[in-house]
């Protein structure tokens, strides 16, 4: 996944590798000229390609704007990621003098669809700081790390998503001193690009059930890697911090709150509200009212769900009513329409075994994932029923646990898992036209016996 892609002829100069326009203690791997800023650009020739990878910080020479917490991105191309001059940052303590949340926005391009992103911080016995998916580094961001008075260990990046991955480049350059640690099989989109363009150098490559990392008494490691799903592989590490009984995904699972989270903010729910191009295409044929939108809670929330049924969904049935859609997609574990369609249900037999090992060798009573609520008070059998459609996909006959808790997360599972036909709709088609492109693997439908 590239940020910026300068083509040129094998003539043209490239870029510079610094340019000082300002403050010079500030840095931003961009492209883009701003004023007080000073910028660093990795760039490197493949052919008849100047690549230019826009993927780090900017804090502004006046402090950082509101609060610190200017950070100018662009990237993600073709699709990038806002917000992309201002990130607020939420630290929430999720176990006292243990565990720590820090949550920004984050927006599609230019869409009004936003989610939260979300960073998760665990305090090792040697008083050192474990790092959990990075996010944006704003001045804000860091001091709020300074402020648990700990040094920062180990950085880690447990996906191969470009979202997560952006970000880590530039936050192991506030803490030089930390270990980099990342998912294996790293790959980027449309070009296969190494690390050292996005800004990570020198990273240890994590592995499965591996003893040897230097936080394995306290923190055990699961990897899901499925090269099978399409045009690259699924990575994903679990991790299970064994002193608070808390598993760490990264977009394995999600629990949808009713409630925004406090780091969206308003103009994007308002944003969200409006009666948009969007809302008058998914209205079912129902007049749309083009009236100006009040702020007040009602619009907030209006706005909130909206953005996740798109966030799930892409194209749901009825942005105009979302209520009904919401409520059932809500106040639960689930896994995101998107991966269970586009990714899990490709490759049901590595989910599963991963699944199984999880809900074999750890006992966690918490999950934190990268995105929406957290933590989740949630046991084994809230993972195996979130997880439940895997058995309708493989049948009867792929069983590694007892009947009894096959039965009951079973029935469990299809209530989990359950969602609306008619959001479905778009994803099923976008799904029909990957597989028929060969972008994304064809969903199993046989059965496998072992």
């Amino acid at each position: 996944m590239v940020a910026g892609i300068n083509l040129s002829s094998p003539k043209s100069t490239l870029l510079p590798n610094h340019l000082s326009l300002g403050d010079p203690n500030s840095t931003l791997l961009t492209g883009s000229p701003l004023k007080g800023l000073s910028f660093q650009l990795k760039t490197r020739r493949i052919k008849n390609f100047s690549l230019v990878v826009a993927s780090a910080t900017g804090i502004s020479s006046n402090g950082g704007g509101s609060g610190g917490r200017f950070y100018f991105n662009i990237t993600g191309f073709p699709f990038p990621l806002g917000p992309f001059l201002n990130r607020r940052t939420i630290r929430t303590e999720a176990v006292k003098d243990c565990i720590w949340l820090f949550e920004q926005e984050q927006a599609l391009g230019f869409s009004s669809v936003s989610t939260n992103i979300r960073m998760t911080i665990i305090k090792l016995k040697s008083g050192g700081l474990w790092v959990h998916a990075p996010i944006a580094p704003t001045k804000e961001c860091i001091q709020l790390v300074k402020e648990l008075g700990a040094p920062v260990e180990y950085i880690v990046l447990p996906t191969f998503a470009y979202e997560h991955k952006i970000f880590v480049g530039p936050f192991s350059r506030k803490f030089p001193r930390a270990q980099v640690w990342v998912a294996p099989r790293q790959w980027s989109w449309p070009l296969n690009l190494p690390l050292e363009f996005f800004g990570i150098f020198r990273a240890k490559t994590l592995k499965d059930d591996d003893m040897s990392t230097p936080w394995a008494d306290e923190i055990e490691q699961k990897i899901l890697s499925s090269p099978e799903v399409g045009i690259g592989p699924y990575v994903e590490v679990a991790f299970y911090h064994k002193r608070s009984r808390t598993l760490l995904v990264t977009d394995a699972v999600i629990f949808v709150p009713r409630q925004p989270p406090e780091c969206i903010s308003k103009e994007s729910l308002l944003a969200s509200a409006k009666n948009g191009l969007a809302v008058k295409v998914l209205s079912k044929g129902k007049e749309v009212p083009d009236e100006p939108v009040v702020d007040n809670k009602k619009n907030r929330q209006k706005g909130w769900e909206r953005m996740v049924l798109q966030i799930l969904f892409l194209g749901p049935s009825n942005l105009l009513e979302p209520n009904a859609s919401f409520a059932q997609m809500s106040q639960k574990l689930i896994v995101s329409p998107i991966v269970k369609t586009l990714v899990f249900s490709k490759v049901p037999e590595k989910v599963k075994d991963w699944i199984d090992s999880i809900v074999r060798d750890w006992r966690f009573k918490k999950i934190i994932p990268a995105h929406f609520a957290a933590p989740i008070n949630a046991s084994s059998s809230d993972l195996l029923a979130a997880f439940g459609f895997l058995d309708d996909l493989l049948g009867e006959s792929y069983v590694t646990r007892p009947s009894l808790s096959l039965l009951f997360t079973s029935l469990l599972g299809k209530a989990a898992s359950y969602f609306p036909p008619d959001d479905m709709r778009t994803l099923s088609s976008l799904d029909d036209f990957l597989v028929s492109v060969g972008v994304v693997k064809k969903t199993v439908s046989g059965r496998k016996r072992r």
